[in-house]
């Protein structure tokens, strides 16, 4: 087998990726090692930054996002008895998010490529990147019991942060960057009507919550949990009194509780590998950097790595410019730590952490009441919150 680009994992960056390539007349072929069925059971994040929006429009699958995504031009910070809104639209120029779940991203990029008759392989097991460095690169993999060699011209691992790709970097060639938080997000999913119009994040004595959504009849609610909690151990009703009791009082009274579709928690965590790229392999998104969920970055990072992946390769192949691919790092981390910065500093603001002193405790008020309390402040994290621009790629 044979293609231009091959790329490792059919998830959200790597579908979108292979969209935007299709489209550009780059021949591309994904590979993945679950099941259709299994890609569209992953429930994750909700909140979309304007730049994801415009690549999702751009990739021509913003259709139905267009029709059933709610627009949000803010979100509210509810703290120290008080709930602050914070005006996206009005302190960013017209920015605004998109709540449209993960999952209704990757079904509409697969029906994408489903109809444009681009290649897919799903239930690929053992695959390995092969001759990075080298005149032929080429990934192995075995699909229906038989070994199967894709050659290609590059390959971009979108297979997440325990796929295979930054795995076979050679040990030595990668600086890894971690910080592990003590706590997670127990979260539930249920077909009930959300109790705001837009996102509220809470800061509690009992520590976070979030009032998120994804669609006007179904929400989605996290309360800040510890590291050692087991999912078993939270009934319903459990999580709804606890969720409760850190809103706002107004807003409780307004919450509507039902039975949970789906209840999990994850764990936070900061993560970041520096390089991006070895010889004709470049990491896309979880490969290469996760951030703790409380920025809602996660997924928008890995869509500026598309963004920025996708344009250089646009100018390889129409202009000679393979010299271009040298910069993929540099363009990406430089926008991958602005975000890394603001999804700590969400996190280190909103959370309770285990051992806080009184000091320390008055600080974390006090740093959100300055942010608040100033139209600077409060613009920095809209700007923020509604994503930072792209990297330009300059000859």
């Amino acid at each position: 087998m044979k293609t231009q680009v091959a790329i490792i994992g059919a998830g959200p960056s790597g579908l979108l990726l292979g969209q935007l390539l299709h489209k550009a007349g780059i021949d591309n072929l994904i590979i993945e090692r679950q099941s259709p069925e299994y890609v569209l059971g992953r429930i994750r994040a909700g909140v979309l930054e304007q730049g994801m929006v415009d690549l999702l429009r751009e990739a021509g699958v913003g259709a139905r996002m267009d029709r059933e995504g709610l627009v949000h031009d803010g979100f509210e910070l509810a703290f120290d008895g008080r709930r602050e809104r914070i005006d996206l639209h009005g302190l960013t120029g017209g920015k605004t998010v998109m709540i449209y779940g993960q999952t209704e991203v990757t079904r509409d990029l697969m029906e994408a490529r489903q109809a444009s008759g681009a290649t897919t392989l799903y239930n690929v097991s053992d695959a390995q990147p092969h001759d990075l460095k080298g005149d032929r690169p080429h990934i192995t993999f075995t699909l229906n019991g038989e070994r199967v060699r894709l050659d290609c011209e590059h390959i971009a691992g979108c297979d997440g942060f325990h796929g295979v790709s930054r795995k076979s970097i050679p040990a030595g060639v990668l600086k890894e960057f971690e910080r592990i938080y003590p706590f997670g997000w127990l979260g539930v999913l249920a077909d009930t009507p959300p109790v705001s119009e837009e996102l509220i994040y809470a800061n509690h004595a009992r520590g976070f919550a979030l009032c998120s959504m994804r669609s006007p009849t179904r929400t989605r609610y996290y309360v800040q949990v510890g590291a050692e909690e087991k999912v078993e151990d939270w009934s319903d009703e459990r999580f709804w009194e606890e969720l409760k009791r850190r809103l706002p009082a107004d807003t409780a009274a307004r919450l509507v509780t039902g039975p949970a579709i789906e209840k999990s928690i994850a764990p936070l965590r900061s993560y970041v590998v520096e390089p991006m790229q070895y010889g004709h392999l470049f990491l896309v998104g979880d490969a290469a950097h996760i951030v703790p969920p409380t920025g809602a970055k996660g997924l928008n990072l890995a869509a500026s790595d598309v963004s920025t992946l996708y344009r250089l390769l646009l100018r390889v192949y129409r202009e000679g410019r393979s010299d271009l691919l040298e910069r993929y790092s540099q363009l990406c981390l430089k926008r991958i730590w602005k975000a890394e910065r603001f999804s700590w500093w969400m996190t280190s603001m909103l959370h309770r952490f285990p051992g806080t002193d009184d000091f320390s405790q008055r600080m974390q008020q006090t740093e959100l009441d300055y942010f608040v309390g100033s139209e600077a402040g409060r613009r920095t994290i809209a700007e923020n919150y509604v994503g930072l621009p792209y990297e330009a790629i300059d000859d």
